[in-house]
């Protein structure tokens, strides 16, 4: 699809107390990995070029909640406007940002068409923004709309069956929505309050006061809407395994220490993209540099040292001046190689300590350290321990588990 000429912004609706979810932290500020629900639905916006602007509106009460969110995940083109005691009433308010320059902080351009997404939305992707962008440009609004899992019944009086939709006929209304700003501004300006107290879908306000029928777009599996708390645990799910698709491997010059750099690929490589490179890392490596300012969020670091705290330490700080820890948690493994006839335990209590303290350390910066041993008496077994090492490598990354840092496996 050819890209958005229209001015597009974003209205968030996140002012839920989250009480179908139970516990006392609303929804949206639930932690996935560390970071909450709603940095996730805005930094899908952000990703997303060509819109202008991204209003998220909250409770009065997390005005500041939501300012601390945004400023620790360096979140850019977002205004936080305060909401309403109904879902409607804050994106009512969220919009008025833009038809009356509410905002304290900068200038909002009045754009010509506005999404409408629910910030406990996390998985929305591009695609589908522009298609409902495009659909709304022509029709004057356009929703996301998926099939109906369940058969839709009606109760009597008497809470008896009264009759059933047919299921083939009608659709689940999701989000994104998206319309032009004029028509669903004045939606909004003559909705009734019955409407705004108690209604629930925008595209009907815009057919209701706006004569405006929508286009419906089939939208992804992944557009659904975190309500309960199993939703919480499915989406951090989604996210992990999001994470766990790449993983870069660091090995240094030596011979023996890039055959396993070499044998580890060649056992990742069917269940997750393997970036290999043989590098000093007292060196700026431009190779490791364009890692960084990729998607990688898993390290693999193989050393026959002992404890290599300058190394590791300058890997650690690449990172943090990358910024990829400042969204989601880095995995680093560092890998311990040990070939001798001799297999008593190679690594002695002062160093295990050590790698403790260093990782507790840069957990601070949202990087997850653990050890690794690859320990075995020759070369002829090196494979099947390297094999070990790997089943392990990959559960390290799918689990992504803060409590095990500092943690040394033996392959």
């Amino acid at each position: 699809m050819e890209p958005v000429s229209a001015a597009v912004s974003a209205v968030l609706p996140a002012g839920g107390s989250g009480e179908r979810l139970g516990g006392a932290t609303p929804k949206q500020f639930c932690g996935l990995q560390g970071r909450p629900l709603v940095s996730y639905a805005v930094r899908a916006m952000e990703r997303v070029s060509w819109i202008s602007d991204i209003i998220v509106v909250v409770s009065p009460e997390n005005i500041e909640t939501m300012k601390s969110i945004i400023e620790k995940y360096g979140h850019k083109r977002v205004t936080v406007v305060k909401g309403g005691i109904t879902r409607h009433r804050s994106i009512f308010n969220g919009l008025k940002v833009f038809a009356e320059n509410q905002s304290s902080n900068r200038l909002l351009q009045k754009p010509e068409v506005v999404i409408i997404h629910d910030a406990v939305r996390p998985f929305v992707e591009e695609d589908i923004l522009l298609k409902v962008v495009t659909a709304a440009k022509e029709h004057g609004a356009a929703g996301a709309i998926r099939p109906l899992v369940s058969t839709v019944i009606a109760s009597g009086e008497d809470g008896c069956l009264d009759h059933s939709l047919e299921r083939a006929r009608y659709r689940a209304s999701e989000m994104p929505q998206a319309f032009l700003f004029d028509v669903i501004y004045e939606a909004y300006q003559q909705c009734t309050d019955h409407d705004l107290d108690y209604g629930t879908e925008c595209l009907h306000l815009a057919l209701k006061y706006c004569k405006t029928n929508a286009k419906l777009v089939e939208g992804t599996a992944d557009l659904w809407k975190v309500t309960y708390k199993r939703d919480l645990y499915a989406a951090e799910s989604i996210i992990k395994d999001n994470l766990s698709q790449q993983i870069c491997i660091i090995t240094d010059l030596k011979e023996a220490v890039a055959q396993v750099g070499f044998l580890l690929h060649e056992s990742l490589k069917s269940q997750v993209k393997v970036e290999a490179i043989s590098i000093s890392l007292r060196k700026n490596d431009s190779h490791l540099q364009n890692i960084f300012s990729g998607e990688c969020y898993n390290f693999l670091c193989i050393n026959d040292k002992e404890y290599a705290t300058e190394e590791i330490q300058q890997l650690v700080d690449m990172l943090e001046k990358s910024n990829i820890p400042l969204l989601y948690p880095v995995i680093l493994i560092l890998v311990h190689l040990s070939i001798s006839e001799n297999i008593s335990f190679s690594i002695g209590l002062e160093e295990l300590t050590k790698i403790k303290k260093f990782a507790r350390e840069v957990k601070k910066k949202n990087i997850l350290v653990y050890g690794l041993l690859i320990q075995c008496k020759d070369h002829f077994s090196l494979q099947e321990t390297v094999n070990s090492a790997a089943a392990l490598t990959m559960a390290l990354i799918k689990d992504r588990n803060p409590e095990l840092i500092g943690q040394l496996l033996v392959a």
